[in-house]
């Protein structure tokens, strides 16, 4: 069958895969692409697929389809597979994937990937943690060309597969050598620092191309004078307890250098703010030092480190106010423990140089203001417009606890926010805006034994 397809050079395809090893390995779950994973781009769905989502159900396997693909599209080619789906997925953001492995009800540690390109499919997968299997991109016979992030892909994992002292990581299995140098014909690392690299570059590429040619207007102009009105204020003590003590005191510089590059800003109606537009690059030139950055739901140092809290701060105050968020990112809402009175979404908002960015619009008739500063280890922050407005804000979490899933622990809540008319107090609006399930990053003897439900 695959002699009439386009050849890619790597991975053969998804029938060559061994999911009788993967069952053992302990993988229960199974999330695939379509379009030129399963089937050439456009095509109907084969019973030889067919087949195969069958026998992988038999043996055990939840399955799911993760596609950029309309609803019209997949369930067409689903018509006689038993699988749920997510259309328009918008890889690789990895919202999708967080939802598709909540829907199958398994662990991430339980579920991989599959798919065919390296700058969706597998950074999709590698964002949200967990494994990936690249296959070889299917195409029809009568394609004689491929497009230039093909041809990156071919490119890269030539020279991936040439080396000897590579790595290859499905899960919590690692296979080193001369032995891997057969394996890796079948499976690759999700781990691969080469391809994290290069999607991140072209991540970054794609990003100011997109920028350049969207008709967004982007805020610039700062102003050493404020606005009268305060519409939310919030501040935090920047050191955590418990953790690097040197790596903390370098996020406070890096969050006191980045807030000054904010301070002031005004967004007239219509603009955009754009976190990274308004910051720019970190580099250890501009002063940046290395803090704490999460990667691979690991806390590890990294340039720049802490700039996170930098942009929870900013969503605070937008989420207490009429503006239009317009992107965020989240990542885990436990990285250290809770002390004194809980505050939801102190923490989880996520952000990397450029794509990964924090992005609202000023909706309103008038001026806004943000305002960021630090004072003695604290981040001070204000939004401020030119008139009060109508409405107040305000954040409620419901059903907060703590669950075990396998060897680690979850966070779980759902977090809203409520539109309040002040004249009468009446609440227009209850809007759900984070529906999380965060790993828990630090000791679990710190969790309150009361919020550990079953």
């Amino acid at each position: 069958m695959l002699k009439k397809y386009y050849p890619y050079e790597y991975v053969e395809s998804v029938f060559t895969i061994d999911y009788e090893k993967l069952y053992k390995l302990g993988y229960r779950g199974i999330i695939f692409d379509v379009d030129n994973t399963l089937v050439p781009h456009g095509a109907d769905s084969t019973p030889e697929v067919d087949n195969l989502f069958k026998k992988i159900q038999d043996m055990g396997f939840k399955t799911y389809i993760l596609s950029d693909n309309g609803k019209k599209r997949l369930n067409k080619f689903l018509e006689n597979i038993d699988c749920q789906y997510i259309d328009n997925a918008n890889k690789p953001k990895p919202d999708n994937y967080y939802k598709a492995i909540e829907n199958m009800g398994l662990e991430k540690s339980k579920v991989v990937y599959i798919g065919d390109q390296v700058f969706t499919d597998i950074l999709g997968a590698n964002r949200c943690g967990i494994a990936s299997i690249l296959v070889k991109f299917i195409g029809y016979y009568t394609e004689t060309k491929i497009g230039i992030k093909r041809n990156i892909e071919k490119i890269i994992l030539k020279r991936y597969m040439k080396s000897k002292k590579y790595k290859h990581r499905l899960g919590n299995i690692e296979i080193e050598g001369e032995k891997m140098e057969k394996k890796s014909k079948k499976l690759l690392s999700q781990r691969s620092q080469l391809l994290f690299k290069i999607a991140v570059r072209k991540g970054i590429i794609q990003r100011d191309v997109k920028d350049v040619l969207s008709k967004e207007k982007f805020a610039k102009k700062k102003s050493t004078e404020k606005l009268p009105t305060v519409v939310s204020s919030y501040n935090s003590y920047l050191i955590k307890k418990g953790t690097e003590l040197d790596l903390q005191e370098n996020k406070v510089v890096n969050v006191e250098i980045a807030s000054g590059k904010i301070n002031g800003l005004i967004i007239h109606p219509g603009e955009v703010f754009s976190y990274w537009k308004t910051i720019g690059t970190v580099t250890k030139r501009k002063g940046y030092k290395e803090g704490r950055v999460l990667r691979n739901n690991k806390v590890q140092p990294g340039m720049g480190g802490g700039l996170c809290n930098l942009a929870n701060t900013i969503n605070l105050l937008i989420l207490n106010s009429p503006l239009e968020i317009t992107e965020f990112h989240t990542h885990s809402d436990a990285l250290a423990p809770d002390y004194g009175e809980r505050i939801p979404l102190k923490d989880g908002t996520c952000v990397g140089y450029n794509y990964i960015d924090y992005r609202f619009k000023n909706n309103t008739d008038q001026d806004i203001q943000l305002n960021l500063w630090v004072q003695d280890k604290t981040l001070y922050g204000e939004l401020r417009s030119e008139s009060e407005f109508p409405w107040r804000y305000e954040i409620t979490e419901e059903n907060h606890h703590f669950q075990k899933e396998g060897d680690d622990y979850y966070r779980v809540s759902k977090i809203y926010q409520n539109k309040i008319e002040k004249a009468s107090g009446k609440t227009l609006e209850k809007k759900l805006i984070w529906d999380n399930h965060s790993k828990v990053m630090y000791d679990h003897d710190l969790i309150p034994k009361e919020l550990i439900k079953n």
